[in-house]
């Protein structure tokens, strides 16, 4: 099974600061995001979404806010035809040491667990942080960076989720 592996925010929809989280319950999608998903699964990519939300263990967010704003976007993503295979999420504070937070490699590991057909050689990640570039490295995954120069090898710097299609 070939994945793609998506960080959400910043990749699929907005990025805010921190500060701002608590006041958001809505996804915005980026655009070309829904239309990128929909060529993944043209292309036989499952979806996986791994992605740290720090902002529940430092208590900006609750879990039932950050549950509330996942189920919209799934809910967005199945009108539009797409599945998500999983998602996994770091809920830990950045100082907590833990083995998720990317860029350690506990939520890819996970999904490998959960998802033993998945063939790495075939699958990329997609991140707008150093952070998912640095996972995608340390697990021999093809990386793409959303809108920053990495100077890791075999990082494709892209504007958009969309300008990753052509590549895969």
């Amino acid at each position: 099974m070939k994945i793609a592996f998506l960080d959400r925010d910043g990749t699929i929809v907005s990025e805010y600061p921190d500060e701002v989280w608590p006041s958001i319950s809505m996804p915005e999608f980026l655009p070309g995001a829904i239309e990128a998903l929909t060529a993944f699964q043209r292309k036989a990519y499952e979806i996986i979404i791994v992605t740290n939300q720090y902002l529940i263990g430092e208590g900006l967010i609750t879990q039932e806010q950050y549950d509330f704003f996942t189920t919209r976007i799934l809910e967005v993503l199945t009108k539009h035809d797409i599945q998500v295979l999983d998602i996994f999420y770091c809920p830990h504070r950045r100082d907590s040491g833990c083995a998720c937070m990317k860029p350690k490699p506990g939520m890819i590991e996970a999904a490998l667990t959960r998802h033993p057909s998945i063939n790495l050689n075939q699958s990329f990640l997609v991140g707008d942080s150093p952070c998912d570039v640095e996972l995608a490295e340390r697990m021999g995954l093809r990386a793409f960076s959303i809108g920053f120069e990495s100077e890791l090898a075999g990082v494709t710097k892209v504007a958009s989720l969309r300008d990753v299609v052509p590549f895969v």
